[in-house]
C-alpha cells in the first residue's frame, strides 16, 4: 500500500528550478522543507500538488496529465490541479496544494496553500431532497454519503447497513491485509468520527425488510421505519455458498466482509494447510495472501484455465505459472464434492487435507428488496443512465445496477469496486438534482503476489485478443477486440498506456 516517504527526493523547490527545467506538459518531484511536490507544467501555467495519491500512495509522476487534472498510475484516481480536490475514485481525501511564483526564468514554491472546502455547483432542477436513505453500507453507499457532504447537502442522511463494522476498504481484505502486510487501522475507509462529524447516521447490523415505495418508507426488520424523500439502493452482493455436504462446517469460510477476513486470519495464524475453492479473483488474491503467510495452499476449480472467461487463455495461462511458482498446487477441472472434518473430497475421486477451506466461487447481486419493491430487473436492478430505477425517486448503484453502458453500447452490470464507488458519487449527484449521465470507464485491478493487473473497459466478449508486449516477462498490454474495436485493455506495468487507454475510451464516448 502507501510508500514510506521520509526521504525526500529531488530539487529544493523552495530555492527554485529553472523554467527550462520543466518543459510544456512535464512533470518534475521535488520538496518543500520535508514534503514531497509534484511540479506540473500546462503551458505558461505552473501547479503545485501533492506528489502521492491518497488512496494508497501511488507515484503521480508516473501517472498522466489530462488537461488540468493528473491522474494516478495505480489506481486511476484523478485531481483537479487547481484545487487539489479528488475528482476520482478510488480517492477520497484532496491532494495539498502550493503556491507557485515564477521570475527571473526560475520556478518557486511558497507556502502550503490553506485548504479550502469545494464550492458548491450550480444548484439541480427540482427541490433538494429533505430526507436521503441510503440502503447499504460498502463502496457504493459510503461514496454517496462522502459526496453527498462534499456538495454541502445539508439535508438528513441515514445510511443502513446490516454489517457489524462501518464501510471498510474491501479490496484490502483479499489482498495485503489478508497476507498481513497492512496494519488494521487502514482497513475503514473512514475513522468513526467522520460519520458523527459529518452528521450521518450510519445504522449497523440494519436489517431491511422492504421498502414501502407508495408511503417512500423503508422497513427495518424490527418493525421500525424511515422515511425518504430521495432513496439509493447500494445492497452489493453476496457470496455464492457452497451446498456441497460439509459446508456448514466452522472451518469453511467466505471472503467478502471484515468479520470473514479477520475470521479467515485467525484459522491462519495456526493452519498449515488449506484449500481454495475456485479460481475467481477473490479465492487467487486469497491464495496469494495465504501463501504469504507460509501456508501450503491447494485451488480447486472446474476451469480450464484460471481467469480465461474475464483475461483470455494467454492471461490465465501466466496467472497459473505465476500461482505455481509461489507454491499453489492447483486442482484444475476438477470440484469439491465434500468436506469432511479436515478433508476436502474431490469429484476426481482423490482428497485434499485441508486445515481450512475458502470459498471464492463468485457472487450474486442482492436484488431481493429490489424485487419485493416491485423494481424492474434484468439479472440485477435495471438503471437509466442517471442511476434511476423504475420507481420513482429510487436510485440504484454498485453491484446491483444494471446501467446503459456507452462505451459498449449495452446495459452491462460489473463488480468493481472503483466503478461501485464512482457510481455512489453520481447517484448521489442526481438525487440533488444535478442530472449527470454516469459515463465513467470500468476499471478494476487486481494483485498476485508482485504483479498487479489492471484492466479498462469491459469485454463480455471479444473475437480477439491483441497483445503487446511479453506477457512472461510482466511487461504487456492486451487490446480484447470485437468487430475491429477495442472494449478492454489489461495490462501489467503499462500504467501510462492503461490510462491513456481509458481516456481514448472516454474521448470515443464523447465524440
Amino acid at each position: 500500500m502507501a510508500e514510506d516517504h521520509t526521504k525526500v527526493i529531488g530539487p529544493d523547490l523552495v530555492q527554485g528550478i529553472a523554467f527550462a527545467d520543466l518543459p510544456d506538459g512535464g512533470k518534475l518531484v521535488g520538496h518543500c522543507g520535508n514534503e514531497q511536490v509534484l511540479l506540473v507544467r500546462r503551458g505558461a501555467e505552473i501547479f503545485a500538488v501533492g506528489a502521492t495519491c491518497t488512496h494508497y500512495g501511488g507515484p503521480l509522476v508516473n501517472g498522466l496529465v489530462v488537461e488540468d487534472t493528473v491522474r494516478c498510475p495505480w489506481h486511476h484516481a484523478c485531481f483537479d490541479l487547481h484545487t487539489g480536490e479528488a475528482l476520482r475514485t478510488p480517492a477520497f481525501s484532496p491532494l495539498a496544494c502550493w503556491s507557485v511564483e515564477q521570475r527571473d526564468d526560475q520556478i518557486f514554491v511558497g507556502e502550503k496553500r490553506k485548504r479550502t472546502a469545494p464550492k458548491p455547483r450550480d444548484g439541480g432542477s427540482g427541490p433538494v431532497p429533505e430526507k436521503i436513505v441510503i440502503v447499504g453500507g460498502g463502496a457504493a453507499g459510503f461514496a454517496a454519503a462522502e459526496k453527498l457532504r462534499r456538495e454541502h447537502y445539508q439535508g438528513s442522511i441515514v445510511m443502513l447497513s446490516n454489517d457489524e463494522a462501518p464501510p471498510v476498504d474491501r479490496p484490502n481484505l483479499s489482498k495485503d491485509y489478508l497476507a498481513g502486510k497492512a496494519p488494521e487501522d487502514w482497513i475503514p475507509l473512514r475513522g468513526e468520527s467522520f460519520y458523527s462529524k459529518n452528521n450521518i447516521d450510519l445504522r449497523l447490523n440494519a436489517n431491511v425488510a422492504r421498502i414501502d415505495v407508495r408511503s417512500r418508507e423503508v422497513v427495518l426488520a424490527d418493525g421500525t421505519s424511515t422515511p425518504y424523500d430521495k432513496l439509493l439502493l447500494a445492497t452489493g452482493a453476496e457470496p455464492v455458498r457452497l451446498t456441497i455436504p460439509g459446508a456448514d462446517q466452522s472451518n469453511v469460510h467466505a471472503l467478502r466482509s471484515f468479520a470473514d477476513c479477520k475470521a479467515i486470519i485467525e484459522r491462519a495464524t495456526a493452519a498449515h494447510i488449506a484449500v481454495v475453492i475456485g479460481a475467481s479473483f477473490i479465492g487467487l488474491e486469497a491464495a496469494a495472501a495465504l501463501r504469504s503467510r507460509k501456508i501450503e495452499v491447494h485451488v480447486v476449480a472446474p476451469d480450464k484455465r484460471p481467469m480465461e472467461r474475464v483475461l483470455g487463455p494467454q492471461m490465465g495461462d501466466f496467472i497459473r505459472t505465476i500461482h505455481e511458482e509461489n507454491g499453489v498446487v492447483f486442482h484444475l477441472q476438477d470440484t469439491a464434492s465434500s468436506i469432511d472434518g479436515k478433508k476436502v473430497k474431490l469429484s476426481s475421486g482423490g482428497t485434499l487435507a485441508a486445515d481450512f477451506v475458502v470459498a471464492g466461487i463468485g457472487v450474486r447481486p442482492r436484488i431481493g428488496l429490489a424485487e419485493k419493491a416491485g423494481l424492474i430487473l434484468d439479472r440485477g436492478v435495471l438503471v437509466n443512465a442517471f442511476l434511476e430505477t423504475s420507481a420513482p425517486d429510487i436510485f440504484a448503484a454498485g453491484d446491483i445496477a444494471r446501467w446503459p453502458d456507452p462505451h459498449s453500447g449495452e446495459n452491462i452490470r460489473v463488480e468493481h469496486w472503483v466503478v461501485a464507488e464512482r457510481q455512489g458519487q453520481a447517484a448521489a449527484l442526481n438525487m440533488l438534482g444535478h442530472r449527470e449521465k454516469f459515463e465513467a470507464v470500468p476499471f478494476f485491478w487486481s494483485q498476485h503476489y508482485d504483479v498487479p493487473i489492471n484492466y479498462v473497459g469491459h469485454a463480455e466478449r471479444w473475437e480477439e485478443i491483441a497483445v503487446d508486449g511479453d506477457i512472461a516477462a510482466k511487461d504487456c498490454l492486451l487490446r480484447f477486440k470485437r468487430e475491429g474495436r477495442t472494449l478492454a485493455v489489461a495490462s501489467i506495468f503499462r500504467d501510462v498506456e492503461s490510462l491513456e487507454a481509458e481516456v481514448e475510451m472516454e474521448r470515443q464516448m464523447t465524440s
